[in-house]
């Protein structure tokens, strides 16, 4: 009898792991505390809580999220809203689910000695960006200063940026894009004071764009099995960053533990996560539609060669987190 409910235990324990769903997610970048509340939704067991197989899929400088979930490499992914947009208006139809990010980290992080104080020195300067989509905020900005990327006179020379900070520190671009959890950071543990550097802010510069939210093609969420899933995926996904927002140090923890590179740090990861826990806060995962809106005006005031032509219509649903956060 003994034998027999042993038995019985373990089938019924083989039949609930198959019956959860299996739900792939693609990274915009690779393993860091960027996205911490993912990992710790999967370490926590909040995945497994709402009946989720959840495989975390690191990305990089040259993965592109948009064409991972165009090939069917994912569910959904973790992308910026202007490469979502432009994404969307070439055809892959996008749709923002959740936004767990409320306020952008992004900046250009410049050497003082290059002697630009302000915006308008950027001209005739080399300035490094990173590509695959994160190109578009910086792109839409020189648009509005009038300044041409292509290297001509009076515009700027774009060096296309990896992982890395060295273009900065081997001086080989006077500015180049940062982060205010990552790559800022990186500089001053190289060696470099703050007293050496300028920093341009897009939330200060008023060109602030929407940075990691959660999306998914718009054909599936007609699937309410789909819809269901996501439900479920946002509202654990948002339990991790919530405790991860409360337990920074735990949280950086779990993801030097996922980091197969082994190239993270204690020490970055724990500061990453402190810098990225004052971009969440405040979101419940609901899409703000003024700043989505404003992120749109942003994207469209590209002067000659705006990011996007024309307003996006269904780019954004509040479907999922309505009901993620009802239940």
């Amino acid at each position: 009898m003994k034998k027999l409910l042993t038995g019985a235990l373990l089938a019924l324990a083989a039949t609930s792991a198959n019956a959860q769903d299996d739900v792939t997610l693609q990274l915009k970048w690779v393993t860091q505390a960027q996205f911490a509340g993912y990992y710790v939704a999967q370490a926590k067991g909040f995945y497994e809580a709402e009946g989720l197989n959840v495989t975390i899929l690191p990305g990089g400088p040259d993965i592109a999220p948009t064409q991972v979930i165009a090939g069917g490499g994912a569910d959904v992914v973790v992308d910026w809203m202007p490469s979502a947009l432009a994404a969307r208006e070439k055809g892959l139809a996008l749709v923002n689910i959740a936004q767990p990010f409320a306020s952008s980290g992004m900046m250009l992080t410049c050497l003082k000695e290059s002697g630009i104080t302000t915006p308008a020195d950027f001209a005739d300067k080399t300035l490094g960006v990173w590509f695959f989509g994160n190109e578009y905020p910086f792109l839409s900005w020189m648009s509005q200063l009038g300044l041409a990327t292509d290297g001509s006179a009076g515009g700027v020379t774009v060096l296309k940026q990896g992982f890395n900070v060295d273009p900065l520190l081997q001086k080989q671009a006077a500015c180049i894009s940062t982060m205010t959890y990552n790559e800022y950071w990186q500089v001053i543990e190289a060696g470099v004071s703050a007293d050496d550097l300028v920093t341009f802010k897009y939330e200060d510069q008023g060109v602030a764009t929407l940075e990691d939210g959660l999306y998914v093609l718009e054909e599936n969420l007609a699937d309410p099995a789909f819809e269901d899933k996501m439900v479920r995926f946002v509202r654990a996904s948002m339990q991790g960053w919530k405790y991860a927002e409360a337990n920074p140090d735990e949280a950086a923890m779990i993801v030097l533990e996922n980091d197969e590179t082994g190239a993270q740090t204690e020490e970055h990861q724990k500061r990453m996560m402190a810098e990225v826990a004052l971009l969440t806060a405040g979101s419940n995962g609901a899409l703000d539609v003024a700043a989505a809106e404003r992120t749109v005006a942003t994207l469209l005031a590209g002067g000659s060669d705006p990011v996007i032509s024309a307003a996006p219509v269904g780019a954004w649903t509040s479907v999922i987190t309505d009901k993620a956060l009802a239940e």
